[in-house]
């Protein structure tokens, strides 16, 4: 999944991304208000990570912006600040959790999984898919109890369809999730169409994906 990182401590902005990027996650830094709006305005994420104290503007603001722009992204807010009144404010302008610093790593992609498991409604990290289940956790693909080995793409392709299933994702939208920003609205490629004929012929080995449909025109979706 894609996050933005608004955060002007460098050296922490730079520890967060290596993390989170071992964890599988995409990653834009901006270390000011204006880097952070800006970037929210050309793109889509799944998380923003927010720093209230920024050096040219105010975090809740930027806040307040972002839910705009990026309406249906998880918001965590990032600060030193321990007033109960701060934590207040920011939740009740929307953001999903508030971490204090100073924080363990480990803690911030724990709260990022929780926030994804109440969005995608998602229990447990196993998830069934018609003869498969995926373990989103392990990154593993099984039928029964037999491991399915897909490349690290494949596997994100496919989780990321399988939390937003029932909805058609377009071309444009998996590969900017999957590959990072692609800002030029005739972008085409066939690399989504190859993953998913990938994904199809090493899972029809098992049994059939009638579950993964292809809509015309427009992209792929999962339907459960």
């Amino acid at each position: 999944m894609k996050v933005l990182i608004i955060e002007d401590e460098k050296t922490l902005a730079f520890e967060m991304e290596k993390f989170l990027k071992k964890a599988f996650f995409l990653c834009d830094l901006a270390h000011s208000f204006k880097q952070g709006a800006n970037k929210l305005e050309l793109n889509q994420y799944d998380y923003v990570l927010i720093d209230l104290g920024l050096p040219d503007g105010d975090g809740f603001e930027l806040l307040s912006k972002a839910k705009k722009s990026n309406p249906d992204a998880a918001y965590i807010i990032l600060t030193a600040r321990g007033k109960l009144e701060d934590r207040v404010a920011g939740l009740d302008m929307g953001a999903d959790d508030y971490l204090a610093k100073p924080f363990f790593l480990p803690e911030l992609q724990s709260r990022m999984q929780a926030i994804a498991r109440r969005k995608f409604k998602v229990a447990e990290d196993l998830i069934p898919l018609g003869n498969f289940s995926i373990d989103l956790q392990k990154r593993f693909v099984f039928f029964e109890e037999e491991q399915i080995e897909l490349s690290r793409k494949e596997f994100d392709l496919l989780s990321y369809l399988l939390l937003h299933k029932n909805r058609v994702l377009t071309r444009i939208q998996l590969s900017e999730h999957i590959w990072g920003n692609f800002v030029d609205d005739d972008y085409d490629s066939n690399y989504i169409d190859a993953h998913i004929k990938n994904i199809r012929k090493k899972l029809n080995l098992y049994a059939p994906t009638e579950w993964l449909e292809t809509v015309r025109g427009v992209g792929y979706r999962i339907k459960k």
